[in-house]
């Protein structure tokens, strides 16, 4: 079977979560991917905290070949230029200053192959005063965003997200950038520099809000003074102790409809609640009587109703859910691996899909240095080189 990138040839120099994840998209579509790591392997291998096993590192490390280069050496920076002369894409999210350590910021790659694309990663963007500053997904995305407002009660601390989230949007939106400059080297035979950043993710994720606070309207100043409740677009707890999450726009169709799913059409016979304006007016009283008739009742009663009316709404799954959520296998977001039992009997699906255009199966992560002698031989190296780098500690092997 052939796949859509499978001519592509990708330098993976970046480390942790979102330079790796946008060449783990180029990597399901077929692109032949070569893991740069250390001799004592990428940190984010490691990041496993109480867990025993590196779900993460399967994550964003499949169908990718491993080759543990020590970089500190100059030895190792000619090699990897030696690799990126043949490349058609780099990625690293590397600081400034170590680009110029590594001789790899793009004034020098650019010298060795003026066609490369090569895509960056940084915090708070290349330019500023923040240009060297290291960043996270939690410090770059959430922190810098002022996404951490919106998610904390008025007075409260703000709410730690789960690890990963921004980082995941942000190599989605590299994977974007890699694929424009490879569009735009169609066009004029001629590599380039593209980027993006964890705090321009973040921002542009938040960017209802921010748009309207320079309109005027704070809502995350307004949240901390206490909020009003939105009981048409809010989350509500049934008798069985799952939620469901209402998210009605067609307020003046959909209103009518959850009263009679609730089993509550009387609302409507009151001059209170007979429309949304006028339950409005008696909110806290309203979102009181909403709450009241969801924990009365179980999730797949409701449910059942809502879906049949054409409600808006969802559950609020749990993460064992969505392993098991058939909507998700039937569209290639949870994804079969092929192995039984174990560790990595599934995992989950890049999020873009290209109609016939076949993605690579998931194939477990590498271990250290797994691939550097084939990668090397298959890079036009000779044998006896090959060796040397060996002897001197500059190219590390797991045969």
């Amino acid at each position: 079977m052939s796949y859509f990138l499978e001519d592509l040839t990708v330098i993976d120099a970046a480390t942790f979560l979102a330079g790796p994840g946008a060449a783990t998209i180029l990597a399901d579509y077929g692109a032949q991917v070569i893991k740069i790591e250390p001799p004592e392997g990428d940190g984010y291998r490691s990041l496993v905290g109480r867990y025993p096993v590196p779900y993460h590192w399967q994550l964003t490390s499949r169908n990718k070949r491993s080759l543990a280069l020590d970089l500190a050496k100059d030895e190792g920076q000619k090699v990897l230029h030696r690799l990126l002369a043949q490349a058609d894409v780099m990625t690293t999210n590397f600081l400034p200053d170590q680009l110029q350590r590594y001789k790899l910021d793009y004034a020098a790659v650019k010298a060795v192959n003026p066609r490369l694309i090569y895509g960056h990663i940084t915090g708070y963007g290349d330019a500023g005063a923040d240009a060297n500053r290291r960043a996270f997904d939690v410090t770059g995305w959430w922190a810098r965003s002022g996404m951490m407002e919106l998610i904390r009660d008025p007075g409260q601390v703000p709410l730690l997200p789960a690890p990963g989230m921004g980082d995941h949007s942000t190599a989605t939106a590299l994977f974007a950038a890699i694929m424009s400059g490879l569009y735009r080297r169609e066009r004029t035979g001629e590599g380039c520099h593209v980027s993006t950043s964890l705090a321009a993710n973040g921002v542009w994720a938040n960017g209802m809000a921010i748009q309207g606070v320079i309109a005027g309207q704070d809502l995350g100043s307004r949240r901390q003074q206490g909020s009003w409740p939105a009981p048409l677009g809010d989350c509500y707890r049934c008798a069985d102790g799952r939620y469901i999450v209402l998210a009605i726009v067609n307020v003046a169709r959909e209103y009518p409809l959850l009263c009679e799913a609730l089993g509550h059409k009387d609302w409507l016979q009151d001059e209170r609640f007979c429309d949304i304006t006028q339950a409005m007016q008696h909110r806290d009283l309203f979102y009181r009587m909403m709450c009241e008739a969801f924990e009365s009742q179980a999730y797949d009663d409701i449910a059942g109703r809502l879906e049949h009316l054409g409600v808006t709404f969802a559950e609020a799954q749990t993460m064992a859910d969505v392993i098991a959520d058939e909507q998700l296998r039937a569209n290639g977001i949870i994804v079969e691996t092929g192995e039984d039992g174990g560790d990595y009997p599934l995992t989950v699906g890049s999020p873009i899909q290209i109609k016939d255009e076949p993605k690579l199966p998931p194939k477990r992560a590498p271990e250290v240095g797994a691939d550097s002698l084939a990668v090397l031989r298959s890079m036009d190296f000779d044998d006896a080189y090959i060796a040397q780098l060996v002897r001197d500690g500059v190219v590390i092997t797991s045969d």
